[in-house]
């Protein structure tokens, strides 16, 4: 919708976090003519029910669009209709893996010597880049979810997905609602815009086959050395970089330059420190049992994992094989999705295993103080969403850092 469009309108801004602060903003500078409320969550269960005395609802992506039930926009399709054309956007969206490539694009072509600005998720908020002043063309690094794509009417210039696999089943119903909600970031691509995947989902492959987007296969015979990020799903997660500035006129070599200085982003195979000769990784960010199975692939000698959160319906069944075949003993299992993890624990090896459950993050990692072999490592990676004990990953992730940090401390 654009700014015309949204002028002289009695508008409701439905959420009230860092996105709907950043709509209002945008609508007083940009468009004073227009009259708003704002409503939230907060507010209670009814928090919409006044929606309908509004001739427009901009709605964050964590309200689903099944519950407005008037003509309603986002601040996403709000930022793709205004965006000046001489800017170009690279989205970047994927289940895992979407930050750190959306940050490692971002930090190439600033390296590079582009003008660029990280948006979305990761970054500041789609409209605060219309409420300045950019006269540069620009490269917009958007992260986008799959709550923003749900029902985007935009495809970005360049678009890339970096993953793909079952998550978000309560938002979006359905698991090909999900797929098809990744989908949309190339649904209104034109035969001038790119598109690209990593080869190794199937999905991602067959949608390139269809897309008007020029498909564009991660560059797979660059091998990056010296870097700091841990595990191959880092490797390819730097491939989809590199193949996405490549179209920014940014050289391989520029590329692997600018990847060598990178920092691994907080709470995503992070080492928290060796203590006690036991070293933890923070990596509060794996909540679906693919990631969870990608750091046990990138980090040798893991004797305790901390695992279980919010059940979604996960199947763990690859998970635990991974676990006996890499020789994780010691299993701390937190509600709720801990109950099915720890039965198919039993049931592969009920022998193996020294199980320690429990809703406390001191006491599990007391738990890791006391049991952890010297020598070895211990990973927070919990292979399901945090909500069932903690507001997000990130309060999941600072509280195991505290703890680890203040026993280290007592000993």
């Amino acid at each position: 919708m654009t700014i015309e469009q949204l002028k002289n309108k009695k508008i409701l801004i439905a959420g009230y976090g860092i996105e709907g602060r950043s709509t209002e903003l945008f609508l007083k500078k940009m468009v004073p003519s227009s009259t708003y409320e704002i409503t939230d969550r907060q507010d209670g269960d009814d928090y919409l029910h006044k929606q309908t005395e509004f001739d427009l609802v901009i709605k964050t992506p964590g309200i689903p669009a099944s519950e407005i039930t008037v003509p309603y926009t986002t601040a996403t399709n709000i930022f793709f209709a205004n965006l000046n054309p001489r800017h170009t956007t690279i989205g970047v969206t994927g289940t895992k893996g979407k930050s750190t490539t959306a940050s490692l694009i971002y930090h190439i072509l600033v390296r590079s010597g582009k003008n660029a600005e990280l948006l979305g998720n990761i970054g500041k908020p789609l409209l605060d880049f219309l409420t300045e002043q950019h006269d540069k063309p620009t490269y917009i690094v958007c992260e986008l979810s799959s709550y923003q794509l749900s029902d985007i009417q935009y495809s970005p210039h360049i678009s890339i997905i970096v993953s793909l696999f079952p998550d978000h089943m309560p938002y979006h119903g359905t698991l090909n609602n999900y797929y098809e909600a990744k989908h949309r970031i190339i649904a209104h691509a034109s035969k001038k815009d790119f598109f690209v995947f990593n080869p190794s989902f199937n999905h991602l492959a067959d949608w390139a086959k269809t897309s008007k987007a020029k498909p564009l296969p991660y560059e797979k015979d660059f091998v990056p050395k010296d870097i700091s990020l841990m595990g191959q799903h880092n490797i390819e997660n730097i491939r989809g970089a590199i193949t996405v500035t490549s179209l920014c006129d940014v050289s391989y070599r520029e590329a692997e330059d600018a990847v060598r200085t990178f920092k691994p982003l907080p709470h995503r195979l992070e080492k928290v420190g060796t203590f006690n000769d036991i070293t933890f990784y923070d990596d509060a960010i794996s909540t679906t049992p693919e990631s969870t199975i990608a750091a046990l692939k990138a980090i040798p000698a893991i004797k305790t994992i901390f695992l279980g959160g919010e059940d979604r319906g996960y199947d763990f069944l690859e998970l635990v094989s991974e676990l006996r075949e890499t020789g994780v003993k010691n299993i701390v299992l937190f509600p709720d999705s801990g109950l099915r993890i720890k039965a198919l624990l039993l049931k592969v090896d009920n022998s193996f295993w020294n199980i320690y459950e429990t809703e406390s993050m001191k006491q599990a990692v007391s738990f890791a103080y006391k049991h952890t072999v010297p020598r070895s490592v211990c990973l927070l990676s919990t292979a399901s969403p945090s909500y069932s004990l903690w507001k997000n990953f990130v309060e999941k992730g600072d509280e195991f850092q505290k703890f680890v940090k203040e026993y280290a401390k007592k000993s």
